[in-house]
C-alpha cells in the first residue's frame, strides 16, 4: 500500500533553497507554494459556465526564484531533466514544450497582462502526483507566478491573486495547449484552510464552504492511470459541449435544461450535454450536504455523478470504476472519480475507522485484476497559494 505524504512546507522550501543556491551559486529571494486540488463535485462544468466544488490539497508545488541581470529566463525542476531558457517573448505560444510550457508560459502571460517581468532563474519542486487528475499543472503555474511576482515586488493582494489566476489560465490554454476551464487555478489561489471552494463560472463568484467531516476522511486514490489534458480527449469533450450549446441556441450549457437537451439530434452530443446539466445541478446540494453532514445526499449524488461521467461523458476507465465500487463495498459513505478523467483519481468519503480497510480492499482488487498498484492520499482542505 502506497501513501503519498505531502511533506512539511517549511522543510521542503528550505531544501529547495539549498538546491537552488547549489545550482546557481546565489540564494533564492522567494519561494512560492501552490497546492493541487481534488474536486468534490462538478466535473467539466467550469468551461460550461457551471458550478464546481473543489478543495486544495496539502500536496503542493514549490518554485524558488531569483532575479537575473541579463533579462533571460531559466526554468528547471528537481523532478525532470528538461529545462528551458529564453526571453519573456520567447516563452509564449510555440516556445517552451512539455512541462516547461506550463512554467515559462506563466511569465509570458504575466507580461501580457502588464507586469514588468524581470529576468529570473526558477527551480521547481513538485509534490502533487503527476497525471493523477489532481491539478499538478495548475500547482506548477501558480507557484511560479507567486514566486516571480515576489521577485518583481508585487504584493499578493486580492487583485494580484486574480491576476495570477488569469495569467495561469492563459499559460495553460495558449502555451501548453490544454483547453481547461479555470477551476484548477481558481482553487489553487483562492482556497481557504478547512473549506472547499464553491465557484460559479457564470457570475465569477466564489465562496468557501466549511465542511462537516467529523469522523470522516476524504481519501483520494491515484489509479496510476496517467492522463494528459492536451492529448485530445479533453478538447473533444469541450467541442461536443460547444456544439450542444450552439444547437440549443444558448451561450453555454449553464443556460440549458434537460427538456431541451433531450431534443439534441446527435446521440453523443446529447449525452455530453446531459452530463453537464445534471452535474451542475448536483453541485449546490452536495455543498449543502457536506456543510451539514448529510451523508445520504452525498452518497446518492456522488453515485449519480460517477455514473454520469462513466456513461454520458465517457471519461472513466476500468481502474476508476473499480476504485469507486470497491471503496463503497468496503465501507465508504460515498465515492466517485474526480478530475478531468481518462485515468487519474477517485475520491471517497470514508469513516475514519474504515480508512485502512478501504485502502486494503482497493489494493487487493487492483492486484487481482492485474492493474498497477494504486497510491492513496488524505485530502485535508488546505490553504491556497502563497510564499513560504
Amino acid at each position: 500500500m502506497t501513501s503519498l505524504d505531502p511533506g512539511r512546507p517549511e522543510q521542503i522550501a528550505a531544501d529547495l533553497r539549498a538546491a537552488f543556491e547549489e545550482r546557481h551559486g546565489t540564494p533564492a529571494v522567494a519561494v512560492g507554494r501552490a497546492p493541487g486540488r481534488v474536486n468534490l463535485i462538478g466535473e467539466h462544468t467550469d468551461y460550461n459556465r457551471g458550478l464546481v466544488l473543489p478543495l486544495a490539497l496539502p500536496h503542493a508545488t514549490y518554485a524558488a526564484a531569483a532575479p537575473r541581470s541579463d533579462g533571460r529566463i531559466r526554468v528547471a525542476s528537481l523532478q525532470d531533466d528538461a529545462t528551458w531558457e529564453g526571453t519573456v517573448a520567447e516563452a509564449g505560444p510555440g516556445g517552451p514544450q512539455g512541462w516547461t510550457a506550463y512554467a515559462a508560459g506563466v511569465l509570458w502571460a504575466l507580461a501580457e497582462a502588464g507586469v514588468d517581468v524581470p529576468g529570473v532563474d526558477l527551480l521547481v519542486d513538485g509534490r502533487v502526483p503527476l497525471g493523477a487528475g489532481l491539478s499538478s499543472s495548475a500547482a506548477l503555474e501558480c507557484s511560479v507566478a507567486v514566486a516571480v511576482l515576489a521577485v518583481a515586488g508585487r504584493e499578493l493582494d486580492d487583485a494580484t491573486r486574480r491576476l495570477v489566476i488569469d495569467a495561469c489560465m492563459r499559460a495553460e490554454t495558449e502555451v501548453a495547449g490544454a483547453p481547461t476551464g479555470g477551476m484548477d487555478q481558481t482553487v489553487s489561489v483562492l482556497a481557504e484552510e478547512g473549506s472547499a471552494l464553491l465557484v460559479d463560472f457564470d457570475t465569477d463568484e466564489t465562496r468557501p464552504v466549511a465542511l462537516d467531516l467529523a469522523g470522516l476522511t476524504l481519501l483520494v486514490t491515484d489509479t496510476r492511470v496517467s492522463h494528459e489534458l492536451n492529448d485530445g480527449g479533453y478538447a473533444a469533450r469541450r467541442a461536443d459541449c460547444e456544439a450542444a450549446a450552439a444547437e440549443l441556441g444558448v451561450p453555454s450549457l449553464r443556460q440549458a435544461d434537460l427538456a431541451a437537451v433531450d431534443g439534441i439530434s446527435d446521440e453523443r452530443v446529447r449525452a455530453r450535454a446531459r452530463h453537464i446539466v445534471t452535474e451542475t445541478d448536483r453541485v449546490l446540494p452536495v455543498a449543502e450536504a457536506l456543510a451539514t453532514g448529510d451523508r445520504d445526499t452525498v452518497e446518492r449524488l456522488f453515485a449519480l455523478s460517477h455514473a454520469s461521467m462513466r456513461d454520458d461523458f465517457e471519461i472513466s476507465c476500468d481502474e476508476l470504476d473499480a476504485a469507486v465500487a470497491v471503496a463503497v463495498e468496503a465501507g465508504a459513505v460515498a465515492a466517485r472519480m474526480t478530475g478531468g478523467g481518462f485515468g487519474g483519481s477517485s475520491v471517497a468519503l470514508v469513516p475514519d475507522e474504515r480508512v485502512e480497510a478501504v485502502r486494503r480492499a482497493i489494493d487487493t482488487e487492483f492486484a487481482l485484476r492485474g492493474f498497477a498498484a494504486p497510491a492513496h492520499l488524505v485530502a485535508e482542505p488546505s490553504a491556497g497559494a502563497g510564499l513560504v
